[in-house]
Formats: C-alpha cells, structure tokens, sequence
C-alpha cells in the first residue's frame, strides 16, 4: 500500500533515548501469523449488510467470507500457539464472563436459531483473542496491523468511489459515502477512518512514524470521513485525541507543539467556516429531527417501555441483530439491556471501567495514549452506535487498548551452561621424568 509505519528508521523517541548501550538486541516480535490473525478478525467484524455493491454481492457468500475469516483467524492463532500460553486480561475475563448470559437468554430461542449461532461466534471470537493474548506486552505491534487493515478497507472505498461514484454515494443514503465494492454503511467508514486518524496522529506525536507515511493515511482517511457525514465519529476522533494528547502533554513537547496548533487551526476554522461547518453536521435535517437522534429516540423509548419478565431483565432476548420492531437500536447500552439483561449492561460497563481506570494507573506514554484514545472513542460511540455486546469492531478496539496497558513480559534470564568437562591426556609411564629428591 506504500504505508510505511515501521518505527526502524525514525529518531529515537523518549522511551529509546536512554537506552543502555549494552543492553542486547531487543526481543523479537510477533510472528507474521499473528498480524495476519488480527487482520481475519477485522475481516469478520466488517458484517454482511450495507449499501448495494457495484457488483451485487449475495449476503450468503459475504457471511460465508466473515465467517470463514474467523475460523482462519482462530486456527492460525492456535497453530502459532499450538501449546496455549495466555496472559492474564480482566477485559478478556469479562467478555468470557459476557457469554453466560449471553447463552442462558439464547437458548430459549426467542430469538430463533441465529441467537446460538451468534454466541458460537463470540465464543470463537473471544477465544481467538485470548490465544493472541500472549503477545499483549503493551508495544505498538498491534496498532500498527490495525492502522494497515483498515486502511485497505478504506482503500476499497475509495477505489469503489473512483469507479462508481454514483454507487459510493447513492441518494438512499443522503448522498453520504457507502461501500461500493464491499457493503459498508457511513457509520461504519467513519469510524474506521477516524480510528486510525487518531492512532496515526497519536504515532507521529510520539516521534514512531515519519510524517511522510502519516500524511499518506491521515489526509485521505480525513477526505473519506467527510463524505460520510459522520458526527459520531467525527465527535469521537476529536474528543479521544484531546483526551490522549492531553495525557502526553506534561511529559511530551512534541504533544504540546501539537496541542496549541490543533487550538489554533479549530479556532480559525469555526470563525472562518462555521456556517459550512454547521451545514456539514446538521446534513440538512430539520432541528426536530436532529435533537431526536434523526429518530433514534423514538426506538429507544419504545425499547424501554417494553414489557419484560424477570428473566428477560437479567439475562435479556438473546443475541440478535441488534434492531427492535424492525428498527436499529443504534445504543450499545439498549442493546446490551435488550439483548444480554442487567446482566451484560454490568459487565460491559465493567469493560469500560476496567480498562480506564488502568489507563489512568499507567505512566504516560504512546501506548498509554493510543488506549485512551480508544477507550475514550468506544465510549463515545456507544451512545448512537450498537456493538460492544458482541463481536464487533469495537471489542476489536479495546482489545487492542487491552494489549497496550499490559506489563511487559519479565525477559527470560539467560542461564549459562556449565562449561564441557576437558578430558586430561594419559601420559605413558615410561615418559615421566626421574623424581627429584
């Protein structure tokens, strides 16, 4: 794709300029089957229904790819970790923990087959994270294999808007940006540009990446964004990055430099371009509509005023397609409730506690800034956007804020071999010199 992230020929950041001398080669890296596991789990989570394709896609073969991924994905992180070795991860304890009842409220089958088959996906889903769990040692491995996946990904939106424009931006959608060689909706480019907006930015201020190769995934993914008309992302992006920069700002100069000029470029552009900016995020709705979520609210309210058996409360309907009355729910809490019970709703705000207050434990750094970014992200998005209940690209992204808070692994303590006993030479009698008396 011509992004190079690798960090070999940058200058030494804060974290590498005092390193010793002599302090050995460092410890080799993930295997290549590992990033390619992680890339088949991003695969999986792009889901099966969108906008129409220029080349119509039947959903079976796209669900049939997913899933296919996952299962790749799971056998090639058991075959590189074929004698399971995992790390301790309360966030992966808690997603586990989500399957109970997850199980319990499918298993009724009130919402029909597809509930089990969602949780085999999750428990798939989780497990392959766990066995890719032994390689969380808080480095920038796996940022880098999730800024380069969903940059393809965005690379085939924009190649399918370079052959089709009318298909990338189809009326339907408000003449927003889709997918028009794979089926991805707006919501959905939006946050995966802004994510890795927010993690490439978060690289460069960190001196892990040249501007150059920056540049190359920041300025199209910023062009992609702004077609979509996202305001969840955009929203995201930038309050996730003041909260990550900010974290770096007492500690790093570049993240200062950085931080006064985003102040300044925000405060000429909404004096200078607050009227287009203004029409950019209200995307022509009515202000009725937009202060009732373009009709979420409505949905959310009749979600609640559902009537519910006790069982229903705790454990919830089972996992669905996250929709109500034929509506998408568009809330990750509702959908949780509705799906997963009291019980999910706990455990998933259990997820987001967790992983902030170890965030806020850890000393500042780059990692530490690409997870609060990411927390802070999901957290946002939650709000008008379903999906941390089940396999989603949102477990993805606090899996990967979960890999950048572990501590890293104690290095193995070389024990040196006992030096090969030298076998002594017989000497002949007859060659021994006369005794001196």
């Amino acid at each position: 794709m011509g992004v190079d992230l690798r960090r070999g020929a940058l200058p030494s950041g804060p974290d590498t300029a005092g390193a010793r001398p002599d302090a050995g080669p460092l410890p080799a890296g993930p295997p290549k089957i590992v990033g390619i596991a992680w890339g088949l789990l991003i695969l999986n989570t792009l889901g099966s229904a969108g906008a129409k394709t220029v080349i119509p896609l039947p959903r079976s073969l796209i669900q049939m790819v997913t899933m296919g991924a996952l299962a790749a994905a799971f056998a090639l992180a058991l075959a590189v970790n074929l004698r399971p070795r995992i790390r301790a991860s309360a966030y992966l304890l808690l997603l586990t923990l989500l399957l109970v009842p997850s199980v319990i409220a499918s298993a009724n089958l009130e919402s029909g087959f597809g509930a089990l088959f969602r949780c085999a996906r999750l428990a798939l889903f989780v497990g392959t994270l766990w066995l890719l769990s032994r390689w969380w040692d808080g480095s920038l491995t796996f940022v880098r294999s999730h800024i380069r996946m969903y940059f393809a990904v965005l690379g085939s939106v924009a190649a399918g808007l370079v052959i089709s424009p009318g298909a990338a931006l189809p009326e339907l959608y408000g003449g927003r940006l889709v997918g028009a060689l794979w089926p991805l909706t707006p919501p959905q480019i939006g946050q995966y540009a802004a994510v890795i907006i927010g993690l490439t930015v978060l690289l460069v201020v960190g001196r892990r990446t040249d501007r150059a190769s920056a540049a190359l995934v920041i300025v199209p993914s910023l062009v992609l964004l702004a077609l979509t008309h996202t305001r969840t992302a955009t929203l995201g992006l930038l309050i996730g990055l003041t909260l990550a920069i900010g974290s770096l700002i007492l500690t790093s100069a570049a993240a200062r430099r950085f931080f006064a000029w985003a102040v300044l470029c925000v405060t000429v552009a909404a004096v200078g371009f607050g009227s287009a900016l203004q029409a950019w995020f209200l995307r022509g709705q009515t202000q009725e509509y937009f202060t009732s979520l373009t009709g979420r609210a409505k949905v959310w309210d009749a979600l609640l005023a559902e009537p519910r058996t006790t069982v229903q409360r705790l454990f919830g309907t089972g996992l669905g397609d996250k929709s109500f009355g034929g509506l998408p729910i568009d809330n990750s809490w509702l959908a949780v409730y509705h799906e997963q019970g009291l019980t999910g709703v706990v455990l998933v705000s259990a997820v987001i506690v967790v992983l902030g207050g170890v965030a806020l434990l850890r000393p500042p750094s780059v990692p530490r800034a690409c997870a609060i970014f990411l927390i802070s992200y999901c957290a946002i998005a939650s709000y008008t956007e379903a999906g941390l209940g089940d396999a989603s690209p949102y477990l993805l992204h606090l899996a990967l804020a979960a890999s950048l808070l572990a501590a890293p692994a104690a290095p193995a303590v070389a024990t040196p071999l006992p030096a090969p006993a030298v076998p002594r030479r017989r000497v002949p009698r007859w060659a021994h010199g006369p005794e001196v008396s």
